[in-house]
């Protein structure tokens, strides 16, 4: 740069003067004539040459001038020949100041791409010297210290009159460093001045910038256009061509140019300084040397003019700009130094009129170099709305172009509409076509996955069924093998595994509350220690509490106090021979309602601790209502299952099914139909029964898959309206006409049709906890399938129910019978008393051998739970058995029956219907002198129990305090009398539920000791204002019931005889 400034004046002069001679030789060639005749001269080679010379110098000066003219340059003051020049001093950095820095590192290859575009963000920075930054970045990088252009010169000047003269226009260009001068006021001028000139203020220290100069004889220098660029757009030559020749004619109009200064651009401009064009004429008057190119210094430039105060606002006119404008020429005038970057904005801004066919549009000058310096149109920021954000009347021209279709309007409209429509064209084909093949995609990947997981679970049931067959087939095996040897491994030492496992469907255990409880109400279970030869291994649900583990081993260990009738007696081996256990999957499916297999299943630590208990050891698993994990947990422990198939039990377990056991054995049942899966066929059915059986003045409806009395449901016929005339019908044709067909078609049609609306109106279901209406009852009940049963026709009907075991051997046994204890107006049984003493005790036993060798039959093995209804016939007196139910599995009466033999050593016999104990044991022994007494025949005792009592406040008492307050009450076991009161608890988390065994010489007296218990305890946990949800209450108002009847029975027995 350095050599350039101090070489660049004469080669400039050089290039200028060839230039200037070239064209005045192509113009005197013009002129040539031949004059002689026969001479030739090829002008128009000559022309040629010369003229190719010419541009290479042209273009060569002008990227010269591009260079050079970086810095501001200005033209000389013409002064008359006869005066001599003076030589203006050229501006030169002082190069030695300048430091020697080594390159950025953004400078280096391979810097990151962060880097570089910090890099690129620093270079705009430096080419913008009014940017902020500028200045700073300049030293940082370069080491220069540029001048400070924001700070105000201060002068103090005396007081003098001011005179006002003409003042000479600030056409020449000033350097950079002088350019925000303006900021301060410019002193006044006074006479002695004006006369000094500018010598005298250039003496004084005021630079040129910071006063008017004032001059009597003002010259007015004109502003020669340079070559315009060849290279440029046609738009922009032509608005320079024009504002070229416009400025000639403003200075020449105006009169005296009114001094001003000129505000700091925000961008350097990006074009040379115009200068006269040269000749022969001019180039004698013009001074030698490279001060024609060179900037001026700061003592001798020029004064600029003051900005004026207008907007300078110009026309935009159907896209054009009128270049002799009054407005346009005084903010082109004003703005001459910038005049490159604007002339870009307006060449954009009349582009945009064009294209949009604006009208007009009105051109705030001071907005649009506001928005040149602030950088936006060259940082990426120069959109469609910072360009009209210049315009006067921005609104409307926005309306304009928002206007739909003004584009195509415009200039090159019908060009870019089918443009526009070709892309859109274009755009939908591939769009579509995009579409298309994703969806094809998709829909492919979609059949792959869904492919893919179909193999796999079409892989996974395969392996689950090869693994249940060969679950079953080991069961099967392994069933054979305990068949075989029964006989030999119930008299042996022997382990079992009681598992009290609930498989019902999943359904139905999400709908039980308190499922894992109610898993765990078969504690009596541990009471098959009593034989010596038993160890039982009991999988508890929940987890047991010290308090309970303590319970029941305190528990069990009274069988040697109870033999001997001595409470200091060593405790049993009892309390060895018994382990609960409770499997670690219960903490991770806490709320899943799992039965106890599936729970085992998913327990290894539980299974490895089963195996090294049984290991070397005859061992089998007594499981509850079965379910396929109970194969799996067999499998895996390798021990047989005493109970039936699990689809097996399925099939036979439900209501349908026992109805087809007890018809294949030959037991009474009710009359009723079973397999009932339709709203018409339940219709018909109930119409049939209704007509067969006049005498049934209620039915029952039962769900196959539901247990108890949840899913049972009655319909009261008595009150139907032709039902007398029925009767009547029925004692017309008498009991064997009234069999046909034709006998029975009027009646029956008539039920047919009251049948709908008799269900809806009165069928009820009984709990209405699961299924509280009708409506949502025959949902379920038509899903699952049911059957219709007649209740009883009797005002006195007795329930009993008798705990069967079907041996691997083919035997049957009876090991419990028990009168079942049932809630007011309800079917659910809440207790029992034993034994029964409703039936016959050899027709009970004929009943139940039938319905076991049935079961044998159809490979229903293991416990099984046989439920009767009997009552005394209308007319004849006679007493009827009815089998209405069959439960497969171990159930809470026989749990309950096993605490109770151990606590009396007894031993029901239900051949004859009596629970004989050995005698009270005497408490002085007889010496040898004396005889021995004879050998007392044993005792009967009757007992009352329950295993689902149920009592919330129960919670807010320790089991510890429980028993302090039923001592205080009197409430206890008499281990002599072998009579008293037992409990059986269920958890340590909860405590709402309990069981209860009452033991006493006769019914009555057991009877009335259950009531008084349950009524001691509800006073005792409860207060007035808190009583509780239980169901006390309604067990101790049965019972009364019962004690009544058995008093009357009492009575007419002592009348009889």
């Amino acid at each position: 740069m350095a050599d350039i400034l101090q070489n660049g004046d004469e080669l400039g002069r050089i290039l200028v003067q060839v230039q200037s001679d070239l064209s005045q030789l192509k113009k005197s060639l013009n002129r040539v004539s031949v004059s002689e005749p026969g001479e030739t001269l090829d002008i128009q080679a000559l022309d040629a040459a010369i003229s190719r010379t010419e541009n290479g110098i042209k273009k060569r000066a002008e990227e010269y001038l591009k260079t050079v003219n970086k810095q501001i340059l200005t033209l000389p003051v013409i002064e008359d020949l006869e005066k001599k020049t003076r030589k203006i001093a050229t501006w030169q950095p002082p190069l030695e100041t300048i430091p020697d820095l080594l390159p950025q590192k953004y400078l280096i290859a391979g810097a990151s791409p962060g880097e570089k575009h910090k890099a690129a963000l620093a270079m705009r920075v430096l080419y913008n010297p009014v940017h902020p930054k500028n200045r700073d970045l300049m030293y940082q990088t370069y080491g220069i210290q540029l001048p400070d252009l924001q700070k105000k010169a201060k002068s103090t000047v005396g007081a003098k009159k001011v005179v006002t003269s003409p003042k000479v226009g600030g056409s020449a260009v000033v350097p950079a460093g002088l350019q925000n001068s303006n900021l301060n006021p410019p002193p006044p001028l006074y006479a002695d001045e004006i006369k000094a000139g500018i010598n005298s203020s250039v003496e004084k220290g005021l630079p040129p910038s910071a006063a008017d100069l004032c001059l009597q004889n003002p010259v007015r220098p004109k502003a020669p256009p340079l070559h315009q660029k060849e290279d440029g757009s046609p738009d922009k030559m032509a608005i320079c061509e024009r504002a070229g020749k416009r400025q000639k004619d403003v200075n020449q109009s105006k009169g005296i140019v009114q001094a001003h200064g000129i505000s700091r651009p925000l961008r350097p401009p990006t074009w040379t300084a115009t200068t006269p064009p040269p000749s022969a004429a001019s180039d004698s008057k013009l001074p030698q040397g490279p001060a024609r190119l060179s900037p001026l210094s700061p003592q001798c430039s020029p004064a600029l003019p003051l900005p004026p105060v207008g907007k300078h606002c110009f026309s935009i006119v159907d896209g054009r700009i009128d270049p002799y404008d009054a407005e346009f020429c005084a903010f082109k005038e004003q703005y001459c130094l910038c005049w490159g970057p604007l002339v870009e904005a307006l060449w954009r801004l009349e582009r945009l009129m064009q294209d949009f066919a604006v009208p007009y549009a009105q051109v705030c000058g001071q907005r649009l170099v506001a928005l040149m310096q602030s950088g936006e149109l060259y940082w990426g920021g120069g959109g469609l709305g910072h360009l009209l954000s210049v315009l006067e009347n921005e609104e409307e021209v926005w309306e304009l172009v928002r206007r739909p279709g003004q584009r195509y309007r415009g200039e090159g409209g019908r060009q870019a509409a089918a443009v526009r429509i070709q892309a859109s064209w274009r755009r939908h084909q591939a769009r579509t076509a995009y579409l298309r093949q994703q969806r094809r995609k998709w829909a492919a990947g979609t059949i792959a996955i869904s492919w893919l997981l179909h193999a796999q679970v079409g892989r996974v049931r395969k392996s689950l069924q090869a693994t249940r067959l060969r679950h079953l087939e080991n069961y099967r095996s392994r069933a054979e093998y305990l068949a075989d040897n029964w006989k030999h491994l119930s008299t042996s030492r022997r382990t079992i595994i009681h598992v009290p496992s609930l498989g019902y469907t999943g359904q139905q255990r999400c709908s039980l509350t308190g499922f894992n409880v109610l898993q765990n109400t078969q504690m009596g279970r541990l009471c098959d220690v009593r034989d010596e030869n038993v160890e039982v291994i009991y999988v508890c649900p929940v987890r047991l509490g010290e308090d309970l583990s303590h319970y029941y081993t305190q528990l069990l260990g009274l069988q040697g106090a109870v033999e001997t009738g001595d409470l200091t007696a060593v405790p049993a081996s009892g309390a060895k021979r018994f382990t609960i256990l409770t499997p670690e999957a219960y903490q991770h499916f806490p709320s899943h309602n799992m039965c106890v297999s599936t729970l085992l299943k998913y327990s290894p630590h539980t299974l490895r601790r089963i195996k090294n208990l049984i290991q070397g050891k005859h061992a089998y698993i007594v499981s509850g209502f079965p379910h396929m994990d109970d194969l799996a947990v067999a499998d895996e422990l390798g021990v047989p299952i005493l109970g039936p198939e699990p689809a097996v039990a399925e099939l036979y377990g439900t209501k349908s099914g026992a109805r087809r056991i007890f018809t294949s054995a030959g037991v009474s049942v009710p009359p009723g139909h079973g397999d009932i899966y339709t709203l018409r066929q339940l219709h018909e059915c109930l119409a049939q029964l209704m007509t067969d059986h006049l005498e049934v003045q209620r039915w029952l409806f039962k769900m196959d898959g539901e247990v108890g009395s949840r899913g049972t449901a009655y319909c009261d016929v008595s009150h139907l309206s032709f039902r007398p005339w029925a009767m009547q019908e029925y004692q017309r044709h008498g009991p064997q006409l009234w069999r046909m067909a034709w006998a029975q078609e009027p009646v029956l049609i008539k039920f047919l049709e009251a049948v709908p609306a008799l269900l809806t109106s009165s069928a009820k279901p009984f709990n209405t906890s699961c299924y509280p209406t009708w409506t949502c009852f025959l949902e379920h009940f038509l899903k699952e399938g049911g059957v219709i049963e007649a209740y009883p026709p009797s005002d006195s009907v007795t329930c009993l129910t008798v705990d069967l075991l079907v041996e691997p051997g083919g035997e049957v046994r009876m090991l419990s019978c028990a009168d079942q204890l049932h809630e007011p107006d309800t079917l659910q049984v809440v207790g029992c008393s034993m034994p029964q003493t409703s039936v016959c005790s050899d027709t009970l036993y004929s009943i139940c051998m039938r319905v076991g060798q049935a079961c044998q039959q159809r490979r229903i093995l293991g416990h099984l739970s046989l439920d009767l209804v009997t009552f005394l016939e209308l007319g004849t007196l006679e007493q009827q058995v009815w089998a209405v139910d069959l439960d497969i599995g171990y159930s809470n009466q026989l749990a309950m029956t096993q605490l109770m033999q151990l606590m009396t050593r007894g031993t029901l016999n239900c051949r004859t219907g009596r629970l004989e104990v050995p005698p009270p044991v005497s408490a002085n022994k007889p010496t040898a002198r004396q005889k021995a007494p004879k050998a007392q025949s044993v005792t009967t005792r009757f007992a009352v129990m329950s295993s689902q009592l149920f009592h919330t406040n129960l919670s807010m008492v320790h089991y510890s305090v429980f028993f302090q307050m039923c001592r205080a009450q009197g409430i206890g076991f008499d281990i002599k009398e072998r009579q008293g009161s037992v409990f059986a608890l269920h958890d340590s988390a909860e405590r709402r539920s309990l069981g209860m065994v009452t033991i006493s010489p006769d019914l009555k007296g057991a009877l009335l000791t259950f009531a008084h218990n349950l009524s001691v305890i509800h006073q005792e946990i409860s207060a007035p204002n808190l009583q509780g949800e239980t169901n006390f209450k309604d067990l101790i108002k049965n019972i009364e019931e019962v004690v009544g009847v058995t008093i009357q029975n009492a009575a007419k027995e002592n009348t009889k005889k």
